[in-house]
């Protein structure tokens, strides 16, 4: 991370949130800064390359996005959409239309939606069952805002690995 700043869970209490919920609020506003501070110079004509066979930096930004919707679509105990459908269908495949600045921009405001969502959660709720996906799987309100957390993370880490060998491919 930056010099001499602590990662967001040593920061302390994110306002207006549930204590039991300030571990995911904590997680989401670290890969929303660091997605910010990885991606501030990364040329749009690599966002596509797959380094090492491996996801590209376009999916990954994509898929932490939609990730989130989806766990958040969940959370509210609602069905995915047919556009949250199409979405998850076209994760990762090329668009020259669609730029790093402009993924990184979605992210942003998912996690601001997401932490509105936190702050608007109230703790007699979060133990209750949400099916999830079409065979409506079991879970908790805690447990998919867990891992919305947990898995934006995970990805972030991937993230910066493609770009980290991407960029040093190209001597950036």
């Amino acid at each position: 991370m930056r010099k001499n700043i602590p990662e967001n869970w040593l920061r302390g209490k994110v306002p207006d949130i549930s204590e039991l919920l300030q571990p995911a609020a904590h997680a989401l506003l670290q890969s929303k800064e660091e997605v910010g501070l990885y991606m501030r110079v990364f040329p749009n004509e690599l966002l596509w390359e797959k380094p090492a066979g491996r996801a590209s930096v376009g999916f990954h930004l994509q898929h932490l996005t939609r990730v989130i919707d989806r766990m958040l679509t969940y959370a509210k105990k609602e069905k995915l959409s047919e556009i949250q459908l199409q979405y998850l269908k076209n994760e990762g495949k090329p668009n020259n239309k669609i730029s790093a600045e402009f993924l990184v921009q979605n992210f942003k405001n998912k996690i601001d939606e997401a932490m509105d969502f936190l702050k608007n959660t109230p703790e007699n709720i979060i133990t209750e069952y949400r099916p999830v996906g079409r065979k409506e799987l079991p879970s908790t309100v805690i447990g998919l805002l867990f891992h919305a957390a947990e898995h934006s993370q995970r990805h972030v880490g991937q993230l910066l690995v493609s770009l980290s060998v991407l960029k040093q491919n190209q001597g950036i």
